[in-house]
């Protein structure tokens, strides 16, 4: 079941993703301040945070950044953010946040459903292509027979 942090400071925000998102499908984390995303994420590690640009304290732009800035330095995992934008001019400096995708208040909850479904697979596709890479060039699969012996 997928975790997803859920960062915004107005209760309005956080009732809207919860009922999108509601069912046996996802576990959900809110946090109502920035300043306390990273920490959640560290704690609960989760699947993706959705972050409200506005969200008071230190906002939604600088919370992706720090949290990208975290995971360059390895102190925290890669987390795919969806950033909640307050209106449609806002998506010019949100491309600037490293955020993988944002979306305009208010969201249709079918949207926010399928944005979501999105984000999710393509970061395990993201983790099986890291693991992929992770094993050594020219390496063979392991298998359970024992070694290939040479009769002749």
């Amino acid at each position: 079941m997928p975790t997803v942090l859920v960062a915004s400071d107005a209760n309005w925000v956080r009732d809207h993703v919860r009922a999108a998102l509601c069912g046996p499908g996802f576990e959900l984390i809110e946090v109502e301040r920035g300043r306390d995303v990273r920490a959640a994420v560290a704690e609960h590690k989760p699947d993706l945070a959705i972050v409200d640009l506005q969200i008071a304290n230190m906002g939604g732009m600088a919370v992706a950044l720090d949290l990208r800035l975290e995971e360059s330095g390895g102190r925290l995992p890669h987390v795919p953010i969806l950033l909640l934008l307050d209106r449609e001019a806002d998506r010019f400096l949100a491309r600037r946040s490293t955020a993988d995708a944002m979306l305009v208040k208010p969201i249709d909850a079918g949207t926010l459903r399928r944005t979501v479904k999105a984000l999710l697979a393509a970061e395990e596709r993201r983790k099986a292509d890291e693991a992929t890479a992770d094993e050594p060039p020219g390496a063979e699969p392991e298998t359970t027979a024992g070694p290939v012996e040479d009769v002749g």
